[in-house]
């Protein structure tokens, strides 16, 4: 049993699918602190969903220093490009 934000589970994917680089891998996620983190210290693309914990006031306060690669208003909102974190 391995959840996040164990490299473990990373480790895994990469293994057993033959990806060549970390950075074709996407973490999606709705928090700044757990996801996101979790994103860049593996190596991973990162994209924030605003239809959970984090707002955007929240993402874009000078407070903040965890950036993601790329924010959307919702999950449905994916399949579009998203908007570039600042």
């Amino acid at each position: 049993l391995v959840g996040k934000p164990s490299p473990l589970m990373i480790d895994y994917i990469v293994e057993k699918y033959g990806i060549a680089s970390r950075d074709r891998i996407c973490m999606v996620g709705d928090r700044l602190d757990t996801d996101i983190l979790f994103g860049q210290n593996n190596g991973l693309r990162t994209v924030l969903t605003l239809s959970g914990v984090t707002t955007e006031q929240k993402l874009l306060s000078a407070e903040n220093e965890i950036a993601p690669d790329c924010y959307v208003s919702s999950i449905a909102d994916f399949a579009g490009a998203g908007v570039p974190a600042v």
